[in-house]
């Protein structure tokens, strides 16, 4: 029956096609069938655009597409598919914003099943919003000089861009139907400079220091960035009927050309806190001293890495994936090469080496038509093999080493009535290793309230419960539970009589009040609910509901000073309706809100409150056969809150609110001319508003010890117009 019964459709089928086929009806369909057996095409798009973005007014709506420092622009694209018939080849290439500093260019030929080429060229440029008002000389080079200015805005306005050039290329080969071999090669350029700065206080303490009231100090500088990044993977695929298997090898190569910044001294006085002028000093235990020390950037290093990955059948309804990674990092970049100058017995270089070595294995299975498992375990190791070295006479460099185990179990059961019901419960577990005490490995202060737990470890309980409420209305619940804890706390202190060797237990009587554990080892209690609605009401409306619920609560010794809970809320609704066949519309609304509750004993309490508001409408539809219209209009309000208080007798700080919002009307029209060209019509207009106290408030902006300043436009408005001309050849 149930084979006469496949028949029988499949038979139907055929005799529908067949019956088009003859008679001709579906000239659309038949459209769309050819479009996809032989979809050659070409079209080019060309024209241009004017903008009001140019910085500072649009700094942050111009910040990665390419209109930061234009008001007008020419805009060119092209797209070609092209097959080859007789020999089944395939030839690509696409273009996109040739006319801006994002372009993006691409290459591509291929045989399916034979051999496949592809070459890849893009640019992006990051244009920092924001606007530098200084003196400091050398922007975008290693020699820095920094000139104070008698006043706060008297200096130069600077912008800082970082320009990325990537070049890729992608070569496949199939050397039998279930062999082939991959090659892929890229190679990125960095160039620019972005913001940065050193700090320090001449505290008495120092010897011989020169240090006059007040004298701490932060300058601005500019970070000069001329790197480059290479990668390199190679790798063989084999592909039989019940398993697939690749064997892997990768390369990342980094080099940075400027791997220390140089200052060359500071011209003028500082400001000290009290905003008094007074002389930084020049020599070796004097402010200025410490400030013009050179500043260390990104090493050269590079990773390489063997891995082998597959799938294995071993019943009908067992299957399994495996991975298997090893990896070797170095960095043993020169210091003195890098322009940092090493003191006496010091190594030449960090001689940085860490091998990592990860493994997953997964398995799913059907043993019940009605019923389906899956269990995965992921075990990785990191073992930082960097050599020990007293820095700075007393205390080494930190080595960090872990074993982190993940697994996960899940069955998932279809029950009677439309209900599908899946339970999981998944443990993670971490150890680290501990710093070994010895006279070359000091690397905490006696006295220091740092601590940590050698293992932390994690258990999740998940269900979720699926139900066809009706023919056109689904739901789902979903809820988790998990509890973090781990091994005890270990006071990184000096060590005892009863613990000559090795760090002692934390008594938690003698926790100080004061002390902030790490918030990743923390008791953690965490409960989370989502609800999916998803209603098919008619033919032409469909609405999606969501709603996710969380909380966290967070436990030390010392409790409950430190993040103590952290609640998590969000909502939305989508919506779609076909108004008729030609005009559709769209809307969403979002509401998202993360409250924490942080402290401390002698300081601060804190109740910083996140909260987004997201929503938006949107149209399309024709005018006539040849006009196509669309738009859509969108705000977003994102909004921190501070609601500080006092841990101790004083009165409680007050920080001001920070804020994004943009409102975005977006419209289009499109005019078909003829069956190959349209001309096509983009408006945008966004409206921006930002206010961020960490650089200004009420006015008055915040004032590095020379006086530069940092600033942003706080209301933006970009109007954007873009007419361009589209042919397809074919």
């Amino acid at each position: 029956m149930n084979t006469r019964e496949q028949l029988f459709g499949f038979q139907q089928k055929l005799l529908v096609l067949a019956l088009l086929a003859a008679f001709g009806p579906a000239h659309a369909a038949d459209d769309e069938v050819a479009k996809l057996i032989k979809p050659d095409t070409a079209s080019i798009s060309a024209g241009a655009a004017v903008a009001g973005a140019f910085r500072p007014n649009g700094s942050l709506f111009g910040q990665y597409n390419g209109w930061a420092n234009n008001s007008s622009a020419v805009l060119l694209d092209f797209d070609l598919i092209q097959r080859d018939d007789e020999t089944g080849t395939w030839v690509t290439a696409a273009g996109r914003d040739l006319g801006l500093d994002s372009r993006e260019l691409s290459l591509g030929s291929q045989r399916q099943g034979a051999w496949k080429v592809s070459l890849d060229y893009s640019e992006l440029v990051r244009h920092d919003p924001r606007t530098l008002n200084t003196g400091l000389q050398g922007i975008g080079s290693s020699q820095l000089t920094v000139n104070s200015l008698g006043a706060t805005g008297t200096g130069l306005n600077q912008n800082l861009d970082i320009k990325r050039k990537s070049y890729s290329l992608g070569l496949e080969d199939w050397i039998t139907p279930g062999v082939s071999v991959e090659l892929s090669v890229k190679s990125e350029d960095k160039e620019g400079a972005r913001l940065t700065g050193v700090g320090g206080y001449c505290s008495p303490s120092i010897p011989g220091a020169f240090c006059p009231t007040l004298s701490g100090g932060l300058l601005m500088l500019a970070e000069p960035i001329t790197s480059n990044t290479q990668q390199l993977e190679a790798k063989v695929n084999w592909v039989g009927s019940d398993y697939s298997l690749t064997a892997g090898y990768y390369a990342s190569l980094y080099r940075n050309d400027k791997n220390a910044t140089q200052i060359g001294g500071i011209n003028g006085n500082l400001v000290n806190l009290a905003n008094v002028p007074f002389a930084p000093g020049s020599g070796a235990n004097t402010l200025g001293g410490m400030l013009t020390q050179p500043v260390s950037q990104a090493p050269d290093n590079q990773a390489y890495q063997m891995y082998l990955s597959g799938t294995y059948k071993l019943t009908p309804t067992i299957n399994t994936t495996f991975h298997y990674a090893a990896t070797h990092a170095t960095q043993n970049d020169s210091f003195t090469a890098s322009g940092l100058t090493a003191a006496p017995g010091l190594p030449s270089s960090l001689n940085g080496v860490v091998d990592s070595t990860l493994a997953q294995l997964g398995v799913t299975a059907r043993p019940l038509p009605k019923l389906s498992l899956l269990g995965n375990v992921r075990y990785e190791d990191i073992a930082d093999n960097t050599p020990h070295a007293l820095y700075g006479g007393t205390y080494s460099n930190e080595t960090n080493s872990s074993t982190k185990t993940n697994s996960k179990a899940e069955a998932t059961y279809v029950f009677p009535a439309n209900y599908r019901a899946t339970f999981g419960v998944d443990y993670n577990w971490t150890k680290r290793k501990l710093p070994t005490i010895g006279s070359t490995e000091l690397l905490i202060p006696a006295n220091s309230l740092t601590s940590i737990r050698e293992t932390t470890n994690e258990l999740v309980y998940r269900a979720e419960l699926r139900k066809a409420l009706t023919d056109s209305l689904n739901a789902t619940l979903v809820y988790s539970e998990s509890k973090r804890d781990g091994s005890h706390w270990i006071n990184l202190g000096a060590t005892t009589a009863a613990y000559p060797s090795s760090y002692q237990p934390m008594r938690y009587a003698d926790v100080s009040a004061m002390g902030v554990f790490p918030t990743t080892m923390m008791d953690r209690n965490r409960d989370k609910l989502r609800v999916l609605f998803d209603w098919n009401a008619t033919d032409a409306l469909s609405m999606q509901f969501n709603g996710e619920s969380g909380h966290d609560v967070y436990s030390a010794p010392n409790n409950p000073v430190g993040l103590k809970s952290a609640n998590t809320f969000a909502l939305g609704v989508d919506a779609s309706l076909a108004v008729t066949d030609d005009w559709k519309t769209t809307a969403f609304v979002n509401y998202g809100e993360q409250l924490m509750n942080v402290s401390q004993a002698a300081g601060y309490i804190a109740r910083i409150n996140n909260i987004t508001t997201n929503y938006g409408v949107g149209v399309l539809g024709k005018l006539s056969g040849k006009t196509e219209v669309g738009g859509d209009l969108s705000y977003l309000d994102d909004n921190n809150a501070y609601g500080l208080g006092s841990g101790n007798s004083a009165a409680p700080g007050v920080l001001p609110d920070v804020s994004y919002t943009t409102l975005a009307l977006k419209l289009f029209a499109k005019y078909s001319l003829d069956k190959q060209s349209d001309v096509r019509v983009d408006l945008v207009h966004q409206n921006i508003t930002f206010r961020d106290w960490a650089w200004g408030s009420a006015s008055v902006p915040y004032a590095y010890s020379d006086n530069s300043t940092v600033s942003m436009q706080p209301n933006q408005i970009v109007n954007y117009l873009g007419v361009k001309y589209v042919y397809r050849l074919k």
